[in-house]
């Protein structure tokens, strides 16, 4: 990068001194703002990695500007549950996603998830993932294969030992030895193929509902005894991005939060990121307003599925799952499952292709919903609505304004 566009990165985007007002009554914040700013300066120090495009090259390369990257940092740090001054922290850490390796496998899988993830949204963050991120190896995306894929790999593992981040897609089965998946020239297990890209990572990043917890793959009756990476991978720093497919922007708030801080955010019981799954899908449906007035949709094509009613009846899950789809949503913040009329499957819960997936609702399967199910409530997640609300309005107005650019520019 040339030195006048480096004073340009730096002028706009290098995050400035913030006082952090989180009316806390501690320093949490205040520790936690220092701790950042310190973890860019050290990754400021350090040269991007394989010569990869730079920040601003990229951006420009798609026409947007410092407007449209910032309604984007502002709506990610609140995805983040950070308080708004950590905005320019935020922004600085997607310019230095290039110093943080990554390496990427695919196990027992149907790819969905690195689909999801080249269709991201907001503004092109599959460009900056892409562009901008050491992407060192990814089974699907590289060219090279056999024995070079194999030499690839290894010279990443080895290079970047202790610092790469390792995502991976797809459940391990362990049938027959582990003889259901195997890889490579050499025909490694996947079992092994983890456990080998685990040793050296600084952390490992589960994507997709087959990779946290067994997924389809592991459905009853589970013929290549397949299990999730949390069930193989002990001892590292483990983190669960569930769902079928899971949304690309909790895989970059992850990538994220690891180059702001160094370390993996906090984390539920099921080792889910709470920023992402600290909502259930019940509170933050537009249609949750039917479900208190008692306003269902008894069968495909009724007065109440013309009229977007609450479609529990029809089998939604969404009383018992925890995710953020219903406000981060898909395909640029436009919709999601159940925005066009179909009942949430609970994709983001262990075991769900046979616990969830079927168009009736729980009250009718003998199984026990997690939380109480529909019975919390709406003084216990009132909180929770409002804050989903502001990140919906943020994310949803960025996603907006990004679209909105694209037509300008003639684009679909």
């Amino acid at each position: 990068m040339s030195k006048n566009k480096e004073e340009s990165v730096k002028k706009l985007f290098t995050a400035q001194s913030a006082s952090v007002d989180t009316n806390l009554g501690d320093s949490y914040y205040t520790e936690l703002y220092a701790k950042c700013q310190k973890r860019l300066d050290e990754l400021k120090q350090l040269k991007p990695l394989n010569n990869r495009m730079d920040f601003l090259e990229s951006i420009e390369e798609e026409g947007l500007d410092r407007r449209d990257f910032l309604k984007w940092a502002s709506a990610t740090t609140a995805m983040l549950m950070l308080p708004a001054a950590f905005t320019p922290l935020v922004a600085e850490a997607a310019v230095l996603m290039n110093r943080v390796p990554v390496i990427w496998m695919e196990l027992q899988d149907c790819a969905g998830n690195s689909e999801a993830l080249l269709r991201s949204d907001g503004p092109q963050i599959d460009e900056i993932i892409l562009d901008i991120i050491s992407l060192e190896f990814h089974e699907t995306l590289q060219a090279a294969s056999g024995h070079q894929a194999e030499k690839q790999m290894d010279e990443a593992m080895e290079h970047f030992h202790g610092k790469y981040l390792l995502f991976v897609e797809g459940a391990v089965p362990l049938g027959m030895d582990g003889q259901y998946g195997t890889i490579g020239a050499k025909a490694e297990t996947f079992v092994d193929h983890l456990k080998r890209g685990a040793e050296g990572a600084a952390a490992v990043v589960a994507v997709g509902s087959c990779a946290t917890y067994g997924g389809i793959p592991a459905a009853a009756p589970n013929p290549t005894d397949a299990v999730g990476v949390m069930d193989i991978v002990k001892g590292k720093p483990l983190i669960n991005i569930p769902a079928c497919p899971a949304n690309p922007s909790n895989m970059v708030g992850v990538i994220l939060h690891f180059v702001l801080t160094g370390s993996i955010p906090e984390l539920d019981s099921l080792l889910r990121p709470k920023f992402a799954f600290g909502y259930r899908i019940h509170d933050n449906c537009e249609r949750r307003a039917h479900f208190d007035a008692g306003e269902y949709v008894e069968e495909w094509g009724d007065e109440g599925a013309k009229n977007n009613f609450c479609l529990y009846k029809m089998g939604c899950k969404g009383p018992m799952t925890f995710n953020n789809c219903s406000i981060v949503r898909y395909n640029e913040g436009v919709n999601w499952p159940i925005g066009v009329g179909r009942g949430c499957i609970g994709c983001s819960e262990p075991d769900f292709w046979d616990k969830y997936a079927y168009e009736r609702p729980m009250a009718n399967a003998n199984i026990k919903a997690p939380t109480g199910g529909v019975e919390k409530s709406v003084d216990e997640f009132g909180l929770g609505l409002l804050t989903a609300a502001g990140i919906g309005i943020g994310i949803h107005a960025a996603a907006s304004y990004v679209a909105g650019k694209k037509e300008e520019r003639g684009e679909s």
